[in-house]
């Protein structure tokens, strides 16, 4: 596979990864703000998803609709979902012959809905989770066509190594700022917070079955960082990384293989011999501002490797 095709595969499951990411966290977040108008703020989201500094931040914080049309339709702003969907499609534009027609026709969809001009004024006047609802169940379609129709060959496994390397990532970087907005106290037991940080990432009702205990902060980080079986988890995420990757090997460029997988196995190794005590001993912020650190350095190693970047 050309690196050009394989780069384009990446980034177009990357983008449609954050956007899977930021339509969650808006509708859930929200969905909270309506339960506490008076004091919710959308500092942390805005925190995450955008680039906005602190004097930009706070002239939006406390405004939801404001927040909405800024991180959807606002096509200025370089992460919002208009944007970044656009930008998968170009991707998708550039590997057409790479990405099944029934994939290529799906994004094409998605991408004519964010762009329609009525959902500015939807945002605007109805009610926003049913549009986020909308939008969220369009990613859905896009990643179970992607499932069935895409062959299981080199794209298939960019495609997957993009999306899990992005969700690492995000699931660390909402954990680490969902922490700090409470000084990463760890004995806090804001049963609502804790309730709507789980639901953003879809991991309530596991949490539910899993924990019998009620909410507290040492099981979330358990479960966003160490369960296995949580879809969105870091440990499932690296490991799905891994498992991709190594589909790759080949004799064509065995130095640069064995490099990106040792340092995924370092993460792997990291996270999964390890337990909630031994990270919050290390210090919750620290550890994963490690692991984001490392997950960049495989992404760019990746890049220098397989698509040929400077």
């Amino acid at each position: 596979m050309l690196s050009r095709v394989a780069d384009s595969l990446y980034w177009m499951s990357r983008y449609m990864e954050r956007t899977d990411g930021i339509l969650r966290m808006l509708k859930i977040n929200y969905a909270s703000s309506q339960d506490d108008m008076k004091d919710f703020s959308w500092k942390p989201v805005l925190r995450i998803f955008t680039y906005l500094d602190e004097e930009e931040s706070n002239k939006i914080a406390f405004q939801s609709r404001a927040v909405l049309q800024y991180m959807v339709t606002d096509k200025e702003n370089p992460n919002s979902v208009v944007s970044i969907v656009t930008l998968a499609r170009e991707n998708a534009r550039s590997a057409q012959d790479h990405i099944t027609k029934e994939l290529w026709q799906c994004l094409n969809d998605f991408y004519h809905t964010v762009r329609d001009e009525k959902l500015i004024q939807w945002l605007d006047k109805e009610d926003p989770v049913s549009i986020l609802d909308v939008l969220i169940k369009q990613g859905l379609l896009y990643y179970g066509t992607a499932d069935i129709t895409m062959a299981r060959g080199e794209g298939y496994n960019f495609l997957n190594i993009g999306k899990f390397l992005e969700r690492g990532v995000q699931s660390a970087d909402i954990l680490d700022v969902k922490f700090s907005d409470m000084d990463y106290d760890l004995t806090k037991t804001d049963t609502m917070y804790w309730k709507y940080l789980l639901m953003s990432i879809s991991g309530y009702e596991l949490y539910l079955k899993t924990y019998r205990s009620g909410f507290e902060a040492k099981n979330i980080v358990e479960e966003i960082v160490l369960n296995n079986d949580f879809p969105r988890s870091v440990l499932y995420s690296v490991n799905q990384l891994h498992r991709y990757f190594e589909r790759l090997k080949s004799d064509r460029n065995v130095d640069g293989f064995l490099q990106i997988d040792f340092m995924i196995g370092k993460i792997k190794s990291k996270i999964k011999y390890t337990t909630v005590d031994n990270i919050l001993e290390e210090g919750l912020h620290q550890y994963l501002a490690d692991i984001k650190e490392s997950l960049y350095e495989v992404a760019n190693t990746i890049s220098q490797n397989y698509f040929a970047y400077t």
